[in-house]
């Protein structure tokens, strides 16, 4: 009887030894959270919106948790290649996904068969800005508003086109929106991202494009570009002289994307709550607040739980321009 017991507990205690070795493992890793370089994963090429928002808090997240941090892009397949990669990442907090409202609340709007789901595979860290997006035009274009623009289009239908940062993307539902409501015609371009569609814009192989202020506002300033409209209810303090969509008489009309970091969905709470609070105190620097107001991009700096709404809503908001519009998921 006593070598029987003795056998059951040494087996015991040779079954549990490893969890309680793996668990006090997994306790440790993220006490230690970061002890290695983190990358951060944004799904367009390098230049456009959400490139420059990781760059942007990418050098003072590396101060602040004594690790680097450092942009990796993956870019096409309108952000599905490099969120898809941040899904099945392991969930230890050290590769995070810079999303944005295309690769996250348009999406699944638009594939029947995505390989992640926004709301079950990640884990929201926090919105960390929002970009309203401006109309612009190559200046060969005859038009300097967006009545004119609208003129021109009924004119030729069929005959403009226009650049997106891919389909399903927020530039292409944001033109979406303004077709559908003005009953318009336009041909459209996709690409990978606003860095990799700028090239054609400034050499005016494609007439317009709805984009981040973020990437357009340099190239409007230095006249490559004209601005027609901003996709804020308010105009914009970077491009004073732009009214709003809005104003030329689409009433209410908005569009923009927001960005935001968020983990592998089980990444540990502890681990979610710090890269917060290193995200909220970076939003708070002058140099990333100066950087934001210069290319016209509000701060924003949410809960995890603000953020996961956030997403939510905007599944709810882009439905109805779907559906409006007649696109059909592929």
């Amino acid at each position: 009887m006593k070598t029987t017991v003795s056998m059951q507990f040494i087996g015991y205690v040779l079954y549990v030894a490893p969890v309680l070795v793996a668990a006090n493992a997994s306790a440790q890793d993220v006490a230690a959270f970061p002890a290695k370089t983190i990358r951060v994963i944004v799904p367009a090429a390098p230049g456009g919106g959400a490139d420059i928002i990781a760059r942007l808090f990418a050098q003072p997240l590396t101060r602040s948790l004594g690790q680097s941090v450092v942009v990796d892009n993956r870019a096409g397949a309108a952000n599905i290649i490099g969120t898809e990669l941040v899904a099945k990442s392991p969930a230890d907090g050290y590769t995070l996904l810079l999303g944005t409202t295309g690769g996250l609340a348009n999406n699944p709007l638009l594939y029947l068969k995505l390989p992640y789901d926004s709301l079950r595979d990640f884990a929201p860290v926090s919105n960390v800005a929002n970009s309203a997006f401006v109309l612009v035009v190559h200046p060969s274009m005859p038009v300097k508003t967006v009545t004119e623009l609208v003129t021109l289009a009924k004119r030729k239908p069929g005959e403009l086109s226009y650049a997106s940062w891919g389909k399903g993307s927020s530039t292409h539902l944001a033109t979406m929106l303004l077709t559908t409501r003005a009953q318009l015609d336009f041909v459209h371009v996709p690409y990978k991202g606003s860095g990799h569609m700028m090239p054609d814009m400034i050499a005016g192989n494609v007439q317009m494009a709805f984009d981040s202020m973020l990437s357009s506002v340099p190239y409007v300033k230095a006249g490559r570009l004209r601005a027609l409209g901003v996709t804020a209810l308010k105009t914009s303090a970077v491009l004073p002289g732009v009214p709003t969509i809005a104003s030329a008489g689409f009433e209410g009309f908005e569009a923009g994307s927001w960005y935001g970091v968020l983990a592998p969905a089980k990444t540990a709470p502890q681990i979610v709550s710090k890269l917060n609070g290193e995200l909220l105190k970076a939003i708070k620097l002058p140099e990333v607040l100066d950087r934001m107001a210069s290319l016209g991009t509000d701060p924003l700096g949410t809960t995890p739980a603000e953020f996961s709404e956030q997403i939510k809503a905007d599944l709810a908001k882009w439905a109805k321009v779907v559906k409006a519009a007649g696109i059909q998921p592929e």
